[in-house]
């Protein structure tokens, strides 16, 4: 790449991580993630009414009514086949680890 091509990548680069960190930046400073964690919070105030007053109503109660949980799976190949080589590793190492204290246990005699 000659120098021309270079210089304008770099520059788009720098413009490009300008532009998130001031959207990152004005939305940290207007407060954008305190009001979402706000409006978590709130809904959670309001789903212990609900329950204190469905308990003292004598109503029959289920915790999943009063909780949401969103169970997201973030596995993709990539992660799946992360997982599976740590794990093969992991049992790899784990045998060798025995091996060699069963070998220094010989030395030692017991």
């Amino acid at each position: 790449m000659d120098r021309d091509k270079l210089t304008r990548l770099l520059k788009y680069v720098i413009l490009m991580l300008f532009i998130t960190f001031s959207a990152l930046y004005f939305s940290e400073a207007s407060g954008y993630f305190e009001y979402k964690n706000r409006k978590k919070t709130v809904m959670t105030n309001e789903q212990i009414k609900q329950f204190e007053k469905d308990v003292s109503e004598g109503k029959n109660v289920d915790l999943k009514d009063y909780l949401d949980i969103n169970n997201r799976n973030y596995q993709n190949k990539i992660s799946k086949t992360g997982l599976a080589i740590s794990s093969s590793s992991e049992k790899v190492i784990q045998k060798i680890i025995e091996e060699t204290f069963k070998v220094l246990s010989k030395f030692m005699g017991e």
